[in-house]
């Protein structure tokens, strides 16, 4: 098959092209490896390089070339820009399906360019879109749920989300579940003290943490809450975070809290293992409840112990697993967490998909849309 991917340049704190980092690079790399031809547009909202990049990893097969354009040296000429790039590429790369991801424009988007020619439609859904501000834009929601209805396939991070797009859209063409998975080669149990070294955390306190968005979404300040309830009560324990954060966010001043600010990409399976436990939060909301956070698959694949909020699809996979899991917004709860698993630490033993594998399965999906679009799924 052929495939264009349509996709954001930054999501989830990073950035496609300069990070080699996540779902929208992982998985066209790993179709490529499988035998199809892959292409992929990606739109920055923020300044950087432009033109063609050549994704691959030389001690393995399999090729993606992803074209960069921004969408800020103004607004209408970039726009233009990238249609004449999108009509070059349907004219000259003829793409058997287009693949539509990271936000609500590009669902819309790509839509809309396989009515203009003989591409399938597949839209992908790696968040609940609606909880975005895209979706706030006025006819933006409309058009987005008009295109998830009308697309010839839906691929969903989430079985939860998947449920609800099918039901509440509604969606009566096929729709798959394709999780985001973990790069195993990379995330990986190493030994805690040289990771501790590696990124300046003392060696001999008992530290838990958390890596990726500090934003609200992800309740956040109930971890500083709990934080501050337990270090009262054990002058081993510290607080270690990582990633990008909201501007108004303030993290406690004291020595016990290290704020690691943005790691590289490839510090992050050091960052996990330095922990003696993995804090993965979320609020009860709209974007919560649909949620998938990809860290969760990451810790489990450095078999590190970890505790998460009950909401989404979290308190679905560690349903069997009561006491990993906190109420979401309640500090008191979260701190009780920490203590059950400080105290009796369990490493979870639940496979976590690779994206070798997730592939695969997107593969299949893609071979039904493309000679039976028509069949319920």
């Amino acid at each position: 098959m052929k495939i264009l991917v349509l996709s954001k340049r930054q999501y989830m704190g990073k950035d496609l092209i300069d990070d080699r980092f996540g779902r929208f690079r992982e998985l066209p790399l790993e179709l490529a490896r499988l035998g199809h031809e892959v292409h992929g547009l990606s739109l920055s909202y923020r300044p950087r390089s432009t033109g063609a990049t050549l994704d691959l990893e030389p001690s393995r097969d399999g090729q993606v070339l992803w074209h960069s354009l921004n969408l800020v040296d103004g607004f209408f000429p970039s726009l233009r820009r990238y249609f004449k790039r999108v009509r070059h590429l349907l004219e000259d790369f003829r793409p058997d399906i287009i693949w539509a991801c990271s936000d609500a424009y590009h669902a819309i988007f790509g839509y809309r360019l396989t009515q203009q020619c003989e591409a399938k439609s597949v839209i992908d859904l790696y968040d609940n879109f609606e909880a975005f501000r895209a979706t706030k834009v006025p006819t933006v929601l409309g058009l987005f749920k008009h295109a998830v209805r009308g697309a010839d396939g839906v691929t969903c991070f989430s079985r939860r989300l998947a449920e609800r797009i099918v039901r509440d859209y509604p969606r009566t063409k096929p729709t798959a579940v394709i999780e985001s998975g973990a790069n195993t080669r990379m995330f990986r149990p190493k030994d805690r003290t040289l990771c501790r070294q590696e990124l300046g955390l003392p060696e001999d306190a008992m530290i838990i943490g958390t890596a990726g968005a500090l934003h609200r979404s992800r309740d956040i300040q109930s971890l500083f809450r709990a934080f501050e309830i337990l270090a009262a009560q054990d002058r081993r324990l510290q607080l270690a975070v990582a990633g990008p954060r909201e501007k108004k966010l303030r993290i406690p001043a004291t020595p016990r809290i290290h704020d690691l600010k943005i790691l590289p990409h490839e510090q992050i399976p050091a960052f996990i293992n330095s922990l003696d436990l993995a804090v993965i939060g979320y609020a009860d909301s709209a974007q919560g409840r649909y949620s998938f956070p990809q860290k969760a698959y990451e810790t489990l694949a450095c078999r590190v112990p970890l505790i998460a909020a009950a909401v989404g699809t979290m308190a679905d996979l560690l349903k069997h697993q009561p006491a990993c899991l906190f109420e979401p917004e309640n500090p008191e709860s979260l701190a009780a967490a920490v203590r059950r698993q400080l105290q009796d630490p369990v490493v979870l033993d639940i496979p976590v998909p690779t994206w070798e594998a997730l592939a695969r399965r997107l593969e299949r999906f893609f071979t039904f849309i493309c000679k039976d679009h028509s069949a319920a799924g």
